[in-house]
């Protein structure tokens, strides 16, 4: 009878053992997909031939607020129609805004800041878009401009070894238990 309490005992302690492994493993894990969750909006868009800025400006608030990113996809200018919006080059900056009219025989378009009290004084030439924008994201740029700076980087980097580091740790507390 006294047998049976002492195996019971062991089983727990065994458990306990087993349990510490999974969870290091676990948060390994965890880690590395925040870390790679943190760049695949910064990524998987670029392979698929879309461009990414941050909006840094509040001429399109609010439909698209300041902080915001937006995925700019290559599109022929003739393609471009009214009330869509536009990413174009101008005095090397990217500026975002909306097409007010798309003047075919000129080349060029008239455009807005859906902020603005008045359209854009300077027409956009075709030569200067960029693209159309697709889809944006609030609160994404401030996140990109941190991951895209050094220091960010290096925290993404150390984070990364950590998340690798929790397996590392798993194993040998399982190499232990089986000796």
């Amino acid at each position: 009878m006294t047998k049976q309490p002492d195996s019971s005992r062991q089983t727990k302690a065994g458990r306990k053992k087993s349990r510490l492994p999974a969870f290091c493993s676990l948060a390994g894990t965890l880690i590395l997909l925040c870390v790679i969750g943190a760049f695949l909006p910064l990524t998987i868009p670029n392979l698929l031939g879309y461009q990414i800025y941050e909006v840094v400006s509040g001429s399109m608030e609010p439909e698209i607020p300041i902080g915001s990113v937006i995925y700019v996809k290559g599109t022929k200018p003739e393609e471009i129609r009214e009330g869509e919006i536009i990413a174009f080059m101008r005095s090397s900056s990217v500026i975002t805004h909306r097409v007010e009219e798309n003047r075919f025989v000129e080349g060029e378009f008239i455009t807005k800041g859906d902020a603005n009290s008045q359209e854009d004084v300077m027409p956009v030439e075709y030569d200067s878009l960029i693209g159309k924008v697709t889809c944006h994201i609030p609160m994404l740029g401030t996140l990109m401009s941190i991951l895209a700076s050094g220091v960010g980087k290096l925290y993404a980097g150390a984070f990364a070894a950590c998340g690798v580091m929790f397996h590392m740790l798993a194993e040998k507390i399982k190499e232990r238990q089986k000796a």
